[in-house]
């Protein structure tokens, strides 16, 4: 007796539906994308008992003849494809010919569709056969009615969840795919209520706003960078927002939406130092590659794409998500109402007269040497020459001229100063704390260790544990600049220290990072450099209580305008806070 035999076509269409259609929501998602692929500018979605009983899908898309409205239910039949090289960068979202038959095998389909200027045809099709077809009068489009699915599958069926949460994901597939096609207008309606109506949107802030409100877009600061062939665009959450409301992730490629944990993860590396570890930020990119690059034929519901070089797509994800979090924009705001300082940007050129800029001067003193001869408030200065220690991992670029704008401190922990488009308020411990963060990082990974002599060694008594912090950190110690040896037991030497600012208390500073990294167990190199840099730099900061001259506040407004990430400290708090004079006066009634 023969043990193999060719399925039955009943049988093999059923199989297909397990791939392509998992539930109701897969349907949905199956439906606007042919219509999508139709051309339609608007699409109505209508749903029962979350997808169970009906989904209809009506668009005004370019329609079908009879002959291809009945060959649309055969397997593999297409319009997107004609030859195997046509997979390759293939544009369209349905593409391979198996979603309407996969549908129709599991469900009762009625299509009514007409082009532009041919008769209407209506298609009624149950459990993988077509039963009638016949005319029918209609506009220009397509209606597809998705009625009992899984009726013939009653396994599949049992396995479907409720109403509710079969409907939570439908919500969810028609959300992401009206992010990703800003250019058209959905309707969803469930059990005949309207979930939402959305016009079409002319950018991906204006869409968020219309899904989830103006105060989730006003969280969103904007990315918008080019790598090479590789371009990233979209909304990252600011990070002085991270944690305080529901994480959303989209991402594109290419125009189509998929699943990709490690460009998340790319995204989301461009944050060290800017949050606190467990939190996740909001993400909304859109990254256009060569299509020759980019696989998108590898998962059966094409959620997923193969790069051709994942680390370069990876790099340039973290690249522009870092650099849109240097921006003045990515800071904090008080209100809802955010601006920006004339379009200047803290790490690149700009046109505005203030701009948030570079150190003053690459002496021993550091941050802050005192230049009153060369920097005068609101006076205009000469591009100075590239620091001592510039920013670690920032290439030097041209700089405008300078000018520094009045700053006036507020209790000894705040510099202010006013703007055309508000008032800026900066903390000068977390200013100064990822000033030196991002300077003993560059030492950290250079290897360079600047240094003073002490005329008198200090002598450090420490515990067993603050001992073996200091055993297991020696060599990185010794890159910032402490010279120490040991004395007997867990007594220390300490030569030589750094000197990042004339206010520095050297011994202070290595005892309270021996203490703050006892028991520490950061495994990976690039970490371990990462937690000592920021401890350090939190202990040698200036803090707040420190009363701050002229001099010293515009060295500190410049130096950290030269960070890349000038907008949050090491811990995840924000240096900057911005109050627009529209959010000032609507608290004063003058608005």
């Amino acid at each position: 007796m023969a043990r193999i035999a060719v399925l039955p076509s009943a049988v093999a269409d059923q199989i297909a539906a397990g791939e392509v259609v998992e539930r109701p929501a897969s349907a949905v998602k199956e439906l606007v994308e042919n219509a999508l692929d139709a051309g339609a500018t608007a699409i109505d979605v209508t749903v029962e008992e979350g997808g169970r009983q009906l989904i209809r899908v009506s668009d005004d898309g370019s329609g079908m003849e009879r002959d291809d409205a009945v060959l649309a239910l055969e397997r593999h039949a297409t319009s997107k494809i004609r030859l195997a090289s046509d997979l390759v960068g293939v544009q369209s979202f349905g593409f391979r010919g198996e979603a309407l038959p996969a549908i129709c095998s599991v469900s009762q389909l009625l299509i009514e569709t007409a082009p532009a200027d041919g008769a209407g045809t209506a298609v009624h099709a149950a459990g993988g056969s077509i039963q009638e077809v016949r005319d029918t009068a209609r506009r220009r489009g397509t209606t597809v009615d998705v009625s009992r699915l899984f009726y013939n599958a009653p396994a599949r069926q049992k396995f479907l969840r409720g109403a509710r949460s079969e409907w939570r994901s439908i919500l969810e597939t028609m959300t992401t795919i009206a992010l990703n096609r800003r250019d058209v207008r959905f309707t969803l309606s469930h059990d005949g209520k309207q979930s939402f109506s959305l016009p079409a949107a002319h950018t991906l802030r204006d869409r968020v706003a219309a899904l989830w409100g103006a105060n989730v877009a006003d969280r969103m600061v904007d990315v918008e960078d080019v790598r090479g062939a590789i371009q990233v665009s979209g909304l990252a959450e600011r990070p002085a927002d991270v944690g305080t409301a529901s994480r959303r992730t989209f991402i594109t490629v290419n125009g189509r939406v998929i699943r990709d944990n490690g460009i998340i993860r790319a995204a989301e590396t461009a944050y060290r130092s800017t949050i606190s570890a467990g939190l996740r930020p909001s993400l909304l990119l859109e990254i256009v590659v060569p299509s020759a690059s980019v696989d998108v034929n590898v998962h059966p519901a094409k959620a997923e794409v193969r790069f051709q070089d994942r680390w370069v797509v990876e790099r340039a994800v973290e690249d522009s998500v870092r650099r849109a979090l240097g921006t003045f924009d990515a800071s904090a705001a008080l209100g809802v109402r955010r601006w920006s300082l004339n379009g200047a940007n803290w790490n690149a050129p700009a046109s505005a007269d203030v701009e948030l800029l570079r150190p003053l001067a690459p002496d021993d003193s550091g941050l802050f040497a005192e230049r009153d001869d060369d920097v005068t408030a609101g006076q205009p200065l000469d591009a100075p020459p590239e620091p001592e220690f510039p920013p670690v991992h920032v290439e030097p670029e041209p700089r405008a001229p300078i000018a520094v704008p009045a700053l006036l401190q507020l209790k000894r922990t705040y510099m202010m100063f006013e703007h055309d488009d508000g008032v800026v308020l900066i903390d000068q411990h977390s200013a100064h704390e990822r000033v030196l963060y991002e300077k003993f990082m560059g030492m950290l990974e250079r290897g360079e260790a600047p240094s003073q002599r002490l005329l008198f060694p200090l002598t450090l008594h420490l515990s067993p544990a603050e001992g073996e912090a200091f055993e297991a950190h020696r060599d990185l110690l010794a890159k910032l600049g402490f010279e120490v040896d040991g004395f007997g037991g867990h007594t220390l030497l300490v030569h030589s220290v750094p000197m990042p600012h004339p206010r520095f208390d050297a011994e202070r500073c290595l005892r309270e990072t021996l203490a703050t990294l006892v028991g520490d167990r950061a495994g990976a190199t690039h970490a371990k450099h990462e937690r000592l840099a920021a401890t350090v730099a939190c202990k040698a900061a200036v803090k707040a209580g420190d009363e701050l001259s002229q001099g010293e506040m515009r060295a500190l407004f410049i130096a950290l305008g030269d960070t890349r990430l000038p907008a949050h400290d090491v811990h995840g708090r924000s240096t900057i806070v911005q109050l627009s004079w529209p959010e000032l006066e609507r608290r004063f009634g003058r608005q």
